[in-house]
């Protein structure tokens, strides 16, 4: 991970898709490649190599099954592993953000590759997942309840741990309570739900289609209110919707999707917890034992916004949405069971230790100390390649087509110049502001193949997206 952050914070894109490389194996179900898949995908769609970038979301999404197909219904021996050791012992098992996001991306490959078919395919999933997603948590607890009627002594000594007050007071004293987290009101990937209304508006085909799409839009504008541009999308998606405007009466449009930033990364918050142990009929002790939680850390963002100009004027991107804060939804949804898990762990490995003391002695206790010592860790696995936050605007298609980006911190990065077509996307990624921003100009009726550039602020490079083969 440190050589792929190092490469891809730099924007060089090839070598981080090379970092990743696995040994395949020929089953893409196995399950445990999906980390490598995922930054794999992102390296390769950002060097413009799309159709390697929805070959490695594909082998991803496969491997990520148990969102679809599978249920949560883990493998015993994985189920015994993850409380034994811990969680990183078993297959990760991505977010539904994540998951949500490799479909947008593919999405988006695809309308580089002007196969409108499959980015209605792609954006229709992403959709489809965030409406699952409440479902999809609520599914993970009650697994995480079965688990535990499986052990109906371990489940009494760990709920009993979970409630006691002392538990709630060292929880929120060195982690925090995570119904104080600011968190997206529903669950939703705001960026991700936006684009999808982006492409109905464009390219629907029919009554439904439309209405898809400005459903999708006003929600996003419901969730960040007095924000121009989401606000006029909702508006024009409604009356295209309504009948009241036609897509063929409308100027040629432009909208610009700024990815901005390093998304956060986990880090591991460690401390010691009051536990219940049972040790035969009525006897009961509390013991104060370590466990280790994941905990979200914000990484950096490019300062500044994205600037587009044209001799009719200029627009400014405004942010539209917050990975941390996606992702802080999602764990906000999901931490009980974390929590729940963690907990069976401690409770096993101190019965363990009481176990090993008084069949062993001292050699047992220290031997047992030491086994729960270097498996207590947090599992710190996840996808670093997302961004930190999302940026958009919205203008109209100048006569020349030409457009100069730039950021409001450093001022001129390119220039580009826009297709003449009805709906445009200038998708612009910079993961750091060492990188240089790659500028994606793609249909977004999926008609035309998308052009590439990439803009450092002195030379502007031109490439056809799905060309790469050809350099």
């Amino acid at each position: 991970m440190a050589q792929f952050n190092s490469a891809f914070s730099q924007g060089n894109y090839a070598v981080a898709a090379s970092v990743m490389n696995y040994q395949d194996e020929g089953d893409p179900g196995k399950g445990n490649h999906v980390l490598e898949l995922l930054h794999q995908g992102e390296a390769y769609r950002l060097e413009g190599d799309f159709e390697d970038s929805i070959a490695a979301f594909d082998k991803a999404e496969a491997e990520m099954k148990y969102l679809d197909t599978e249920g949560f219904a883990s493998s015993a021996t994985e189920n015994v592993m993850s409380v034994l050791v811990n969680e990183s012992s078993r297959d990760y098992r991505a977010l539904m953000s994540e998951a949500i996001m490799v479909n947008t991306y593919k999405g988006l490959s695809f309308l580089a590759e002007a196969n409108a078919e499959y980015a209605r395919v792609e954006f229709n999933r992403a959709d489809d997942r965030t409406r699952r997603a409440v479902d999809f948590f609520a599914e993970e607890i009650a697994e995480q309840r079965r688990a535990l009627q499986n052990d109906p002594q371990n489940a009494r000594m760990v709920q009993r741990s979970i409630q006691s007050d002392g538990m709630r007071s060292v929880l929120e004293a060195h982690y925090g309570d995570p119904s104080g987290w600011s968190v997206y009101p529903d669950y939703i990937v705001p960026s991700s739900t936006y684009l999808h209304g982006l492409f109905f508006l464009a390219s629907g085909q029919g009554g439904a289609d439309t209405e898809r799409g400005a459903n999708s839009l006003r929600r996003v504008a419901a969730m960040t209110p007095g924000h121009a541009t989401l606000q006029a999308d909702a508006e024009l998606a409604a009356d295209l919707a309504a009948g009241r405007t036609r897509r063929n009466e409308l100027p040629p449009m432009v909208w610009i999707l700024y990815e901005n930033g390093l998304g956060p990364v986990l880090e591991e918050a460690r401390f010691d917890i009051p536990l219940f142990l049972s040790h035969g009929g009525d006897r009961a002790s509390v013991i104060f034992t370590s466990i280790a939680l994941p905990r979200y850390r914000e990484r950096t963002a490019v300062a500044g916004s994205l600037m587009a100009q044209s001799p009719a004027g200029s627009v400014k991107t405004e942010p539209v949405a917050q990975m941390g804060k996606v992702i802080r939804t999602e764990m906000q949804a999901r931490f009980s069971s974390v929590l729940t898990r963690a907990i069976s762990g401690a409770v096993v490995k101190g019965i363990i230790q009481y176990q090993a003391t008084e069949s062993l002695g001292i050699a047992g206790q220290l031997g047992s100390i030491i086994y729960t010592l270097a498996t207590t860790q947090a599992d710190l696995r996840g996808w670093q390649a997302l961004p930190d936050h999302w940026e958009v605007a919205r203008m109209e298609r100048p006569a020349d087509g030409r457009i100069v980006l730039g950021d409001t911190v450093r001022g001129r990065l390119g220039t580009v110049d826009v297709p003449d077509q009805p709906f445009t996307l200038v998708y612009v990624k910079r993961p750091t502001a060492q990188a240089p921003a790659t500028v994606m100009l793609l249909d977004l009726k999926g008609e035309r193949p998308g052009q590439c550039y990439t803009l450092a602020g002195d030379d502007d490079g031109s490439r056809p997206c799905s060309a790469m083969d050809a350099l």
